[in-house]
């Protein structure tokens, strides 16, 4: 999600719209911007998305893109500790935000509440059991985890840490199987997946090729998350369903891959 860019800023009235209208597919983001987040607002609205949706919520969060604006999460009213980064700020609302999906109680009841409260410490409220174990974090292969039983999660085809070192690209359909050392040491609560998005677009009529027959020629996309570090994301597929289906085929990264991510367009 980006904000300040002209397009949908919030995911979360969406989830919940197509939580409402739809019965068996997953339904995600990648990524939310976690530097922008308030932690506990965003558990209270994700919960109500999963409960909508029925618990198939796959929600994607990270520590952020290249903004639109400078330094925008300050207009939203963060900031980052002294010596700390951005990217640590980032991690820090998301250690939160993991720990108050659990569901313990850790607020004291008012001894005169407006609602009949249960015994104990307060949660927040709504609760959906088990989102917290459908949460990934996005990041390039050579990025560091967050543990705390957090999947992993990348978008981005390959990334390097340093200028000096060469990214595969992602049109050699290699599937890159490292997978960051918190995951790799046990501490995920299943085997993580890995995950290949892709721009999909079916190109049926006038319309759909006026919007989206552009990409009929897309290639692979070199971005920068920071001055130090390169991605590679995959190309988009626009085309006549029978055509699309002999292109998909071809992507042997798509046939590796357990999760294919479908982004929608903004």
């Amino acid at each position: 999600m980006h904000h300040f860019a002209r397009q949908l800023a919030s995911p979360y009235p969406l989830l919940a719209a197509v939580g409402a209208k739809t019965s068996h597919i997953e339904i995600g983001t990648a990524v939310i911007d976690m530097r922008y987040e308030n932690p506990l607002y965003m558990a209270e609205d994700v919960g109500a998305a999963d409960i909508i949706a029925g618990g198939r919520l796959q929600l994607g969060i990270s520590r952020g893109l290249p903004e639109q604006v400078i330094d925008g999460w300050w207009y939203f009213g963060y900031q980052p500790g002294e010596d700390e980064s951005e990217a640590d700020m980032a991690r820090r609302h998301t250690e939160v935000f993991i720990d108050v999906l659990r569901g313990d109680g850790f607020t004291q009841p008012n001894a005169r509440p407006m609602f009949p409260n249960p015994d104990g410490l307060l949660r927040l409220e709504p609760h959906s059991e088990g989102l917290h174990e459908r949460i990934w974090w996005g990041a390039s292969t050579n990025a560091r985890g967050l543990g705390r039983g957090v999947g992993y999660e990348s978008a981005a085809r390959d990334a390097q840490d340093r200028r000096d070192r060469p990214a595969v690209p992602c049109s050699t359909g290699r599937r890159d199987t490292r997978i960051p050392r918190c995951l790799e040491r046990g501490q995920a609560p299943r085997h993580p997946r890995v995950s290949v998005s892709r721009s999909i677009l079916a190109l049926v009529d006038d319309r759909d090729r006026a919007w989206f027959g552009r990409d009929r020629k897309s290639e692979d996309q070199i971005g920068h998350i920071d001055p130090n570090t390169r991605s590679i994301f995959g190309c988009s597929y626009a085309a006549e369903p029978d055509r699309l289906v002999e292109e998909l085929a071809k992507d042997e990264a798509i046939a590796e891959a357990d999760t294919l991510l479908l982004t929608v367009a903004n």
